[in-house]
């Protein structure tokens, strides 16, 4: 990790086609810190990690990372950020092991730096599937080699969506140590998830479904 740094986001607005999803929406997440995203499903969560992760522009306000706009230097805010959304990407005739890799060279320039792939294996109890074919997975393992690219391949901001679906309690356990341990490091993450998650402490951002006649803000609150 590199120095404390805060992202944040000021007046946000999002429109879906014609339709507008949230407005004035407001952040602010420092180094070690974790916002919650919670509302009912259309009320935008995931068309706001999209927002912080560079993926679409907002239709107003601004994203910054220590003051300047993240939309001045889009590759750099991606070299920063690991975003997991409802997909797994996961390559079928990799095995486990070597799709991990994959994305830990993306990131670091090696396959294995330090033993990262290991590590990142043993976090999400997927050491001993490390040499099968990802094909053969369950829904459920396909998850856990999604989320090991986050411990194999370290990046200060992690923006989570639906991470626990598929998931097991014991795996939930298991990621959850892993967004403190990231926390711990000075890293950030941003969740979105029905399920409870134990993430403390954690500001919450609630989102709430609006409708064209409805005005509509949203503050992080702790």
């Amino acid at each position: 990790m590199t120095g404390p740094s805060t992202f944040a986001g000021r007046g946000l607005a999002c429109v879906r086609g014609e339709r507008p999803v949230f407005a004035d929406v407001d952040f602010t997440l420092d180094a070690g810190g974790a916002l919650l995203l919670t509302g009912p499903n259309g009320s935008g969560k995931t068309s706001l990690l999209r927002l912080m992760a560079g993926l679409s522009a907002p239709r107003a306000g601004e994203l910054t990372w220590n003051g300047a706009a993240i939309a001045a230097d889009r590759d750099a805010h991606f070299a920063r950020l690991h975003y997991v959304g409802h997909l797994d990407a996961v390559k079928p005739l990799l095995t486990v092991a070597e799709n991990v890799g994959f994305w830990t060279e993306l990131r670091t320039g090696s396959p294995n730096p330090a033993g990262a792939v290991s590590e990142a294996l043993d976090a999400l109890d997927m050491a001993p599937l490390a040499r099968l074919p990802a094909r053969f997975l369950s829904a459920g393992q396909r998850r856990r080699v999604t989320l090991a690219r986050l411990v194999g391949a370290p990046a200060p901001l992690w923006l989570l969506d639906e991470p626990t679906t598929a998931l097991d309690s014991a795996t939930i356990g298991r990621l959850e140590d892993a967004i403190a341990r990231h926390r711990a490091n000075g890293g950030m993450a941003v969740i979105a998830s029905h399920a409870e998650l134990a993430i403390d402490p954690a500001a919450t951002l609630v989102l709430e479904r609006r409708t064209a006649s409805s005005a509509h803000s949203a503050d992080a609150v702790s």
